[in-house]
């Protein structure tokens, strides 16, 4: 039985699929199922960073993108932060999201990685990517609420993996949760499963950089003093 934190993530991970049923138009990427070396690097972080038993505090995303934690199979991190910062080289693959650049910034005014991940986990509620076919025929990256049938056919599976992120090690009593989209529908989840005490909305990375990029260290200031529970 794994007895870490990360091995209990590593053990999720391995072990993550959607078995349920999406709308015309939509699809679901396992990041640990196309490349090999995902698992690897996967491995490789949580069994760095999360080497102990410790509780964590739990940070909420919406669903992974293709370019962030769809290649890498690590939320919030591209392949660029991934060796930059983390010093794990992903050779297979080169990625640079926006959302991984901000996530980074704020983890380098918290403390470091180190700091970082010994204090918070960071998972979704859907913790695989999504896309979704436009007109022209491009598939681009979606998220579980952009249509009600997708919500519906995944919230089940959501909750379920909600409850699993809780199992590995998590402090319920204070969640925080990526996005004010995303936080209306955790709030739905949350009355109807009892997951979480309370949630504290933080603006998303993607939004702060591409709409709020010249506020960028008045986000990154609001997240340290969420996270560091001085904003009261």
């Amino acid at each position: 039985m794994p007895e870490t934190f990360g091995e209990k993530v590593i053990e999720f991970n391995q072990h993550l699929e959607y078995p349920g049923l999406l709308p015309d138009g939509f699809r679901v990427l396992n990041p640990y199922l196309g490349n090999p070396e995902t698992l690897d690097v996967m491995q490789r972080f949580y069994n760095k960073y999360y080497n102990d038993p410790e509780v964590r505090k739990f940070i909420i995303g919406i669903n992974p993108s293709r370019h962030g934690a769809g290649v890498t199979g690590i939320p919030f991190t591209d392949t660029k932060r991934l060796k930059d910062v983390c010093g794990i080289e992903m050779k297979s693959a080169y990625t640079h999201e926006i959302s991984s650049v901000f996530m980074y910034d704020m983890i380098d005014a918290y403390g470091g990685a180190k700091s970082f991940y010994q204090d918070f986990y960071i998972n979704s509620p859907f913790p695989l990517a999504i896309i979704r076919k436009t007109k022209e025929n491009k598939w681009i990256n979606a998220n579980y609420y952009d249509d009600k049938f997708l919500f519906e056919m995944v919230k089940q599976f959501m909750i379920d993996s909600l409850k699993k992120h809780i199992s590995l090690g998590i402090d319920t009593s204070k969640v925080y949760v990526l996005g004010k989209k995303n936080a209306d529908f955790i709030h739905k989840l949350n009355c109807e499963a009892k997951l979480f005490d309370e949630l504290k909305i933080l603006e998303h990375p993607r939004f702060i950089q591409q709409y709020k990029s010249k506020e960028k260290q008045l986000y990154i200031d609001k997240y340290i003093l969420t996270l560091k529970n001085l904003d009261k």
